[in-house]
């Protein structure tokens, strides 16, 4: 494995051990990718097989949660990991828990997908879209990061949340003046901004697994942390 970059041990099952968990890590975050693209793209396209696609394979994500979190608290009881090696034990834990949450944000996106939308309606949907790439970017950005344990990497992902929240900002701004003007519309407009509530709750998800690959990295907490505190770690 050329991924991240454990230390060796006495023990070569320790080795394998930490490299499975590490993987099925990598696997669950390709699948959390993908059920949002999907679920952005059956919104935006108004695809009710896909979005029923997502629904279906929430259950998978679910079932990765489960096992790395088993394997965790399994190496935890055997091996008593120390020092760095209990850090990534704990970053993997803090990361799949976020992930899985990433999933039933998708989820919820995925419902929304199959309601209806006016023409209208729909054309406000592509500034939900742009939120959305935003975000999908965040988080591959993320899973980036992760891969590698790049501190670097993970801060500069960490501060585009705050991009994301102006975006989410500005959708809501033009989603309030909408339901002004056409009150019937308030109903549909009502799941469209549980949708781009839902996309912004994705970027904080990626911004504390970026502080968990942070904190792998220096053994420092950086919750609550200011970005210029962070760039003088």
């Amino acid at each position: 494995m050329d991924t991240i970059n454990i230390s060796r041990h006495i023990s070569g099952q320790f080795n394998e051990d930490l490299e499975t968990v590490i993987n099925h890590v990598m696997s669950m975050g390709g699948l959390v990718e993908k059920q949002l693209q999907d679920s952005i793209t059956a919104m935006i396209e108004a695809d009710e097989d896909l979005a029923k696609e997502v629904l279906k394979n929430d259950y998978k994500i679910n079932e990765f949660e489960v096992y790395i979190d088993e394997e965790c608290s399994r190496i935890i009881a055997k091996r008593q990991p120390a020092a760095g090696d209990l850090r990534l034990i704990m970053a993997i834990i803090k990361t799949i828990t976020d992930l899985e949450r990433i999933g039933d944000e998708a989820e919820k996106i995925a419902n929304v997908a199959q309601e209806s939308f006016s023409k209208e309606q729909r054309d406000l949907l592509l500034n939900l879209e742009n939120l959305g790439n935003s975000v999908l970017k965040m988080l591959q950005k993320t899973l980036d990061a992760f891969t590698r344990m790049d501190f670097d990497a993970a801060m500069k992902v960490h501060q585009r949340d705050s991009k994301i929240d102006r975006e989410y900002e500005a959708l809501m701004r033009q989603l309030m003046t909408y339901m002004m003007e056409d009150p019937r519309s308030i109903p549909q407009i009502m799941s469209v901004i549980w949708s781009a509530r839902a996309l912004e709750r994705i970027g904080d998800r990626c911004q504390n697994i970026c502080e968990y690959i942070m904190y792998f990295v220096k053994g420092k907490v950086f919750r609550h942390t200011s970005p210029e505190d962070m760039k003088n770690v």
